[in-house]
């Protein structure tokens, strides 16, 4: 595992390095007269501020950052890179409130449906979902004529690329996966939707 901690802050031209092993899980190195391969799987994870003073959203409006600020910071992660993250997530500011209520699932329950899932994964096609090829793809992420016309339409108006439209339905695939469902359905799609920039 990799964590970048404050993303947009490392130089462009080191994260744009990250994009090849991301998507073929290996890392080239050439020099004058060789070229060598390496393995390099590795699941990314990254944490940003939504603006540079980290203040964005704030009940309070301590933010002053301009819009042109915020684009600039966040115009540092490039379209192709963020691609290749399944995965973002907004985190909302904690309160400083102390609240010892449990909530939700705990960990360990999180855990066993995760096995389950992955296990299911190599059963059905020999790897997990994130390692799915095209034909792959076809072969166990297909949907419905009514919700594949509905996730090109959804990908056209987010201008999603290719490889994200891609990187979401293996996500919705997951998330069936973990539902227990033998098929992806509209509920899954529309909630791996919500995991990918600018669709919210």
């Amino acid at each position: 595992m990799l964590f970048l901690d404050e993303l947009p802050e490392f130089e462009r031209r080191v994260l744009e390095v990250l994009r090849e092993p991301l998507e073929s899980g290996e890392i080239v190195i050439a020099r004058a007269r060789d070229k060598v391969r390496f393995p390099a799987r590795f699941q990314l994870v990254a944490a940003m501020n939504p603006c540079p003073c980290g203040y964005l959203g704030d009940p309070t409006g301590r933010c002053r950052c301009s819009t042109e600020q915020i684009a600039r910071y966040r115009n540092k992660l490039s379209g192709p890179l963020l691609d290749r993250i399944d995965l973002h997530l907004t985190v909302a500011r904690e309160s400083t409130t102390l609240n010892n209520q449990p909530c939700g699932e705990t960990s360990a329950d999180v855990a066993v449906r995760v096995a389950e899932a992955r296990e299911l994964q190599h059963r059905r096609q020999g790897c997990a979902n994130a390692f799915l090829n095209l034909e792959g793809l076809r072969r166990h992420c297909e949907l419905t004529p009514a919700d594949q016309a509905w996730l090109e339409g959804a990908c056209e108006r987010l201008t999603l690329s290719l490889r994200a439209a891609h990187r979401l339905l293996k996500v919705a695939r997951t998330l069936a996966d973990l539902e227990g469902c033998e098929a992806i359905g509209r509920a899954h799609l529309a909630e791996a939707l919500q995991y990918r920039p600018g669709s919210s």
